[in-house]
């Protein structure tokens, strides 16, 4: 007989994933939009570039910052609430013991059992048993602001590469459908990969990405064209 080994979910990693398909995904569609819309105005090539970098770096240290201050405060509603269940245990701890009680026996277990669980656990690790079944804190998946500021603004501009190269390497004539097309191309790609990976739907997760970074990318056009003929 086989022995019986943990399960692993793929939900476990779904928080890297998600802000790397994020910020991949944001530094695709903005700086191709923005490529397209400022190429719709007639700009030069190096007008072209000159904002497809700006849009790099502006947006890379946008997600960075947004990411920083959004975890941040995440982590600091955490830390608190670590803090004062700290206190709770240190001034109340049969009391302590109860409360988690309770909540086993909500999930299920009869008192007994549930008094028993209780006990073994935070004879344990107290305060690590209340974060993780009072709290839902988990230490794989606390808040950690530079880490995740690091991620977003890295993924974004990676993501921003490939637009920006493509502008770069492009005929004049040809830099709008040829950034488009790579655009949509790439966009598909990681779609259907961040879906796969997450056990989803690829084709789904692609086309809506696609749908609506050609509606972004559209929009964006018919600025720049409206701009570029009143100039």
């Amino acid at each position: 007989m086989r022995p019986h080994l943990m399960e692993s979910h793929r939900l476990s990693g779904l928080g890297w994933l998600r802000a790397g398909v994020l910020g991949a995904s944001d530094g695709i569609v903005s700086t191709a939009s923005l490529i397209v819309g400022v190429a719709a105005a007639n700009a030069t090539r190096g007008n072209v570039l000159l904002s497809g970098v700006a849009g790099l770096v502006a947006g890379a240290m946008s997600m960075a910052t947004g990411e920083y201050v959004s975890v941040h405060s995440q982590a600091d509603s955490e830390n608190a609430a670590l803090a004062q269940e700290r206190a709770e245990l240190s001034s109340d701890y049969a009391g302590e013991r109860r409360e988690l009680t309770e909540i086993y026996v909500r999930r299920g277990l009869d008192a007994r059992l549930a008094d028993e669980v209780a006990g073994q656990l935070m004879a344990h690790d107290a305060l690590a048993t209340h974060a993780r079944d009072e709290l839902g804190l988990h230490d794989e998946q606390r808040a950690r602001p530079l880490q995740a500021a690091l991620a977003s603004a890295v993924s974004f501009a990676l993501g921003a590469l490939l637009p920006l190269a493509v502008a770069a390497l492009s005929p004049r004539r040809a830099l709008v459908a040829a950034t488009v097309t790579a655009t949509l191309a790439s966009l598909l790609a990681v779609g259907a990969l961040s879906a796969r990976i997450g056990g989803a739907d690829p084709l789904r997760a692609a086309l809506r990405v696609a749908f609506w970074s050609a509606l972004s990318m559209g929009a964006t056009a018919a600025v720049g064209t409206v701009f570029g003929h009143l100039g």
